[in-house]
């Protein structure tokens, strides 16, 4: 998780662009020969010829399979670039092909790691403390909201200060939006966990953490990273500015969701720190030989090494096993290598940095297209986890271990269940994404679990076989889960690429779907069904001429009763269009707020409004000579509207606020 990741393209093309073409000298080749681990012969050496050879034999197919326009890969090791090249184009309709030293990406996310890294850099000034309330360094305050503890800088680089997720106008096209201290005012989300408990990825801290730079080191933001790390690093085709300076905006890819549609604009992230960055894949090179070489690249120091070490080797535990955040870094490990990381997506470019610690490499992917289906995703995923088994196989932890068929089976009922994910809104009307969003751990009957909708690459349900007391592994990968117990049940859960920065946690049972979905359903069709029979009892009487038999408030009831069913479900029929618009966005408009406040005066109207009217209704049915039928129907229609309200509050519908 990281900016973003939304979308769809269609352009011409792409079969041609997918394929490797003529593009100027590929790639620094520091290397042709590498070790060989005498132990182990299957083993391949890392040199730029054979990387060179694979990634060819792996990358146009793939991105060709993904509809994907363009990637770069920049591979380095032992302090130099050992292979970096580009595959596909950065205009398709241009046939301008990628160039590693003249094409600049997106990488999102990965930006994140040069805020950690200018933090650090004041951290050995003395000019920052890891563990003071950030509210020292501000000039706004950060509520308490009733947790006893500050929130830290520590807190931030783990994604531990407690914040709810935050999503409006995060990507954007209107550049006169994007002051950080604006959008940093304009919204503090609220601190829904304690500081250090619950990891809980957030773009909004990070630009607190950028904020915070500004206002210690009397730079701006732009400014302190150009001159503390851009330029010591020579990465003079990169930078984090909006608008772009010109050199680097003539050197940008475009932007594609797929690679055969047209391009889309240029991205303007609001909240700077969290991934505005453009940079060539040469350029990031550069960045991860100096921080794989403790802090120093080409005689430029960014960071003394033993704050560097810190960085790298900070782990903060919450589930065992599991992969865990470093000081700014995911941990990553790789067949048993140690391997530190960061991914980053915007809407359109999707990137990945992985630095192998112990064996001096460094891998960087970037991609400018979504891809057909998010086809980017597995591309990434398969480029990375191959390279680690290529070059660095070894025995996966835990990868032969079982556990007792009746224990496996027992520890499988403990986790199975409902549970939220801990990225996630709480207090504003998008918590109603919930509603859709929670995850079902399931039982098998071989004693493995499934997480519902995790699904391998074919498209099968993806099973867990429990290799430790309540630690489990992907049965046909090396992903692990591991969980948290309390009592006789399972609390809290994640794996390996998530557990960093966020959990899943148990679903209590007055917010869980479990029961909320078929209950919310079946009151919106008794109140759909009050509305469809409404005219076709009308017409029923029109052609038997019956007149109505009701009369007074009895007849005012029932048709007040019909006419509040279907406002309801307009209502809720806006909120579904809206929470649809805006939720799996990050590019969410302003003009929205209009119809948001709207909705959610509707919503307090008419969800009310449905309560008060269904109980009149059914006094009036009940005080009248009517059917057994009617007085039944009259109750349904009660207990249909207290559940719609029920949801309605529970999950922030009623909420007057066009912040999220």
């Amino acid at each position: 998780m990281a900016l973003a990741c939304v979308g769809a393209l269609a352009c011409a093309g792409v079969a041609t662009a997918q394929q490797s073409p003529s593009v100027p000298p590929p790639a620094p080749k520091t290397e042709t020969q590498g070790p060989t681990d005498t132990a182990n012969p299957a083993v391949r050496p890392l040199t730029a010829a054979d990387a060179e050879v694979w990634l060819d034999g792996y990358m146009p197919y793939a991105l060709q399979k993904g509809d994907v326009a363009g990637a770069v890969v920049v591979i380095v090791k032992d302090g130099k670039v050992l292979l970096q090249k580009g595959y596909g184009y950065a205009d398709v309709a241009a046939k301008t092909p990628v160039d590693p030293e003249r094409t600049a990406f997106r990488p999102g996310s990965v930006s994140k790691l040069f805020v950690w890294t200018a933090v650090m850099q004041l951290v050995e000034q003395g000019k920052l403390d890891l563990d003071k309330d950030v509210n020292t360094y501000l000039d706004f305050k950060i509520p308490a909201d009733g947790w006893d503890k500050p929130v830290t800088l520590r807190n931030i680089l783990t994604h531990t200060g407690g914040f709810e997720e935050s999503n409006k106008g995060l990507i954007t096209s209107n550049i006169d939006n994007t002051g950080l201290e604006k959008v940093l005012k304009r919204y503090i989300p609220a601190r829904v966990y304690a500081p250090g408990s619950t990891p809980a990825y957030s773009n909004w801290a990070t630009g607190l953490a950028g904020y915070i730079i500004q206002r210690v080191s009397g730079k701006t933001f732009d400014d302190y990273l150009d001159q503390a790390i851009l330029q010591p690093l020579g990465m003079t085709n990169s930078s984090f500015r909006q608008p772009l300076p010109e050199h680097v905006m003539k050197l940008m890819s475009k932007g594609y969701v797929q690679g055969s549609a047209p391009p889309r604009p240029y991205e303007i992230v609001s909240l700077a720190p969290a991934g505005s960055l453009a940079a060539t894949g040469a350029d990031m090179g550069k960045f991860m030989i100096a921080h794989l070489q403790d802090g120093t690249f080409n005689g430029a120091q960014i960071l003394k090494p033993e704050t560097a070490k810190m960085m790298h080797n900070t782990p903060y535990t919450v589930l065992p096993v599991v992969n865990r955040m470093e000081l700014g870094f995911y941990e990553h490990d790789v067949n048993g290598h140690r391997v530190i990381s960061h991914g980053g997506d915007t809407t359109m470019f999707h990137s990945e940095l992985n630095l192998f610690l112990d064996d001096n490499v460094g891998i960087f992917f970037s991609a400018n297209s979504t891809g057909r289906d998010g086809g980017v995703g597995p591309v990434r995923a398969e480029l990375l986890q191959k390279f680690g088994d290529r070059y660095f196989p070894g025995e996966f932890p835990g990868a032969n271990a079982t556990v007792e068929p009746a224990t496996a089976a027992q520890h499988a009922q403990m986790i199975a269940g409902t549970y939220d994910v801990s990225r996630r809104f709480h207090t504003t009307f998008l918590a109603a994404l919930r509603l859709f969003g929670q995850t079902k751990v399931v039982a098998n009957p071989d004693n493995t679990i499934t997480i519902v909708g995790s699904n391998t690459i074919g498209g099968a349900p993806k099973k867990w076989v429990e290799t430790a007391p309540f630690v489990w592994r992907d049965k046909d990968g090396k992903t692990r889960l591991s969980a948290k117990v309390e009592g006789n049940q399972v609390v809290r859960y994640s794996f390996d690429g998530v557990s960093p920065f966020m959990m899943w946690d148990r679903t209590p049972v007055a917010t869980s779907t479990r029961w909320i979905q078929p209950v919310l359903i079946g009151s919106m069709v008794a109140l759909a069904l009050t509305v469809l029979l409404w005219p076709v009892q009308a017409l029923v009487r029109r052609n038997y001429r019956a007149p109505f038999a009701l009369r007074g408030q009895a007849a005012q009831s029932y048709r007040a009763m019909r006419i509040v069913a279907v406002l309801n479900l307009l209502v809720w029929y806006g909120w579904f269009t809206m929470t649809s618009a805006l939720g799996y966005s990050a590019n969410p408009a302003d003009h929205y707020d209009g119809r948001l406040t709207l909705l959610q005066i509707a919503g307090w109207l008419f969800f009310v409004g449905t309560v008060v009217i269904a109980a009149w209704n059914a006094q009036q049915v009940f005080t009248g000579n009517r059917s057994l039928f009617a007085k039944i129907w009259s109750v349904v229609l009660v207990v249909a509207s207290l559940v719609i309200f029920y949801v309605a509050f529970t999950f922030k519908l009623l909420v007057i606020s066009t912040l999220y």
